[in-house]
């Protein structure tokens, strides 16, 4: 059983790891004061803090194997009120553990970061504002991973994900909602092409990182192929009774590019083919 720290375990993906990782680990979860999360599952510990100088206090007296950094700030076009609070969940948050690595004798950190830092394949090409903080820390951290140089320093770098449990205002749930609801979901273009990766996909990565002896680096999780949400809403409508209402705003081909890290040696998506967006839409 590891001892595991893992931050953002209420959004979308950090829960997701917590319900899968805390089966066979012990894991710890970073949780403000104000914050709740209902378990009575013995392996998940909880750290409540109120202040950064409280919760680094605390990461000091425990012992963790592996740190797994979910937590983030998410904002697509940010406005003056965004910035303290991007700036502290994406550089703040992450340094006050980045400075306790050793005395926690972690031998592994694994950051989540995302495509947009390079976007359209284009290296240190930010999209937004958040992309830049994303960006900012993983330098931060290539300082402390010269400090220590026993510790295994995992990024990796993610698109877009989909899931069951998924709340977020992204794409496939938004098509989830409306599809149920009945209501006219607009989309930009009919040829616009999204990489989709299944959050199942993500945890089955954790898993191996877990396992295996990866190497330091930068390391890409996306699908094998992008997919065209024109024939995603053709297959809803090829297998499903009731027709998703779409309107098309345009026939612009949109396709972004991927800056090519290097892929996780051992793991491929095997939950992200389209039948799988489909059924998360439909169920």
């Amino acid at each position: 059983m590891k001892k595991i720290l893992l931050t953002g375990a209420t959004g979308f993906i950090g829960s997701e790891l917590l319900k899968n990782l805390s089966n066979y680990n012990k894991v710890y979860i970073t949780l403000r004061k104000s914050h709740k999360i209902n378990s009575n599952n013995k392996n998940i510990i909880k750290i409540h803090f109120n202040s950064y100088k409280d919760l680094s206090h605390k990461f000091r007296k425990i012992k963790i194997d592996t740190v797994i950094h979910c937590a983030t700030h998410y904002v697509k076009n940010h406005k003056f009120e965004d910035i303290k609070k991007l700036s502290e969940s994406n550089i703040l948050f992450g340094n006050i553990i980045l400075e306790n690595l050793k005395i926690m004798r972690v031998k592994k950190f694994v950051n989540f970061s995302t495509v947009w830092e390079n976007f359209d394949g284009k290296k240190d090409n930010f999209y937004n504002l958040y992309s830049a903080y994303k960006a900012s820390f993983i330098k931060i951290v290539s300082f402390y991973k010269k400090k220590n140089l026993n510790i295994k320093f995992l990024n990796l770098v993610i698109s877009d994900t989909f899931g069951l449990r998924d709340k977020r205002k992204k794409i496939v749930n938004l098509l989830k909602t409306n599809y149920k609801r009945n209501l006219v979901t607009k989309i930009v273009s009919k040829n616009l092409h999204i990489n989709l990766l299944n959050v199942k996909d993500i945890v089955n990565a954790i898993e191996l990182i877990l396992k295996k002896n990866y190497k330091s680096d930068n390391y890409i999780l996306k699908n094998k192929n992008n997919f065209k949400i024109y024939d995603i809403v053709k297959e809803i409508e090829k297998y499903s009774q009731k027709k998703l209402r779409v309107k098309w705003l345009s026939n612009k081909i949109i396709k972004e590019k991927t800056y090519q890290f290097e892929t996780l040696k051992g793991w491929k998506p095997k939950n992200s083919n389209i039948k799988d967006i489909v059924r998360v839409i439909t169920e």
